[in-house]
């Protein structure tokens, strides 16, 4: 008499990390050939999986990609989050923000989701609305939320919170383009100058000023 066999605890760790690899592989296939030229097919064939194995689990390209998305960038929003959530002043949260930025310009592949939506947003917009939800409107919380604290408090003078928001996040945006399109024919970028740099430049640009007696 044959019994059924339990999936052992080894396979059942494997079909649970496999949406995971499934996205990993998505990530690198998107770096390589973009996100409209990237097919189930090359996924799942990086994946290791069937296109079949890969429907269980995403039913097209679009959830797979915001399964990219939330895998890889949503992680770094919530360390973001963790450093506003700290007792210190808001200029210091700001420098600890802003320092954070050279290990996601470092992380291969992980640059290349903003310039993939800078590409494809006109042609994807529910992506590129998923985004703004998910990425763009989370980071500005946590930046404007700072920059409110900071003038709220005195430390910072007054500014439009919403309009410093862009000068804030504008060069990490310009470092992942940079290192993804522009830096094999140019120079490399050195990202540690640069948030040093761009620290300095913010938090001294927005100290509130004593005024001259």
């Amino acid at each position: 008499m044959s019994a059924t066999k339990k999936p052992t605890a080894r396979w059942r760790r494997r079909k649970d990390e496999r949406p995971a690899e499934i996205a990993t592989a998505a990530l690198q296939c998107f770096a390589e050939r973009g996100f409209a030229a990237c097919s189930l097919d090359m996924i799942a064939a990086r994946a290791g999986v069937t296109k079949g194995t890969l429907y269980l689990y995403f039913p097209n390209k679009e959830e797979l990609f915001k399964a990219v998305v939330r895998q890889s960038l949503v992680p770094r929003l919530a360390e973001f989050e963790k450093i506003t959530a700290a007792e210190n002043p808001p200029s210091a949260q700001l420098r600890a923000l802003i320092s954070a930025w050279p290990a996601i310009v470092a992380t291969p592949h992980l640059g290349v989701i903003p310039k993939l939506m800078v590409a494809e947003a006109g042609n994807f917009p529910e992506l590129a609305r998923f985004y703004i939800d998910e990425v763009i409107a989370r980071a500005r919380r946590v930046i404007v939320g700072i920059l409110r604290r900071g003038m709220a408090s005195g430390e910072f003078r007054r500014v439009d919170a919403n309009a410093a928001f862009f000068s804030v996040i504008g060069p990490l945006l310009l470092a992942v383009l940079w290192r993804n399109s522009f830096e094999r024919f140019d120079r490399k970028l050195d990202i540690e100058a640069l948030w040093q740099t761009h620290a300095a430049i913010m938090i001294d640009g927005l100290a509130a000023r004593k005024e001259a007696p």
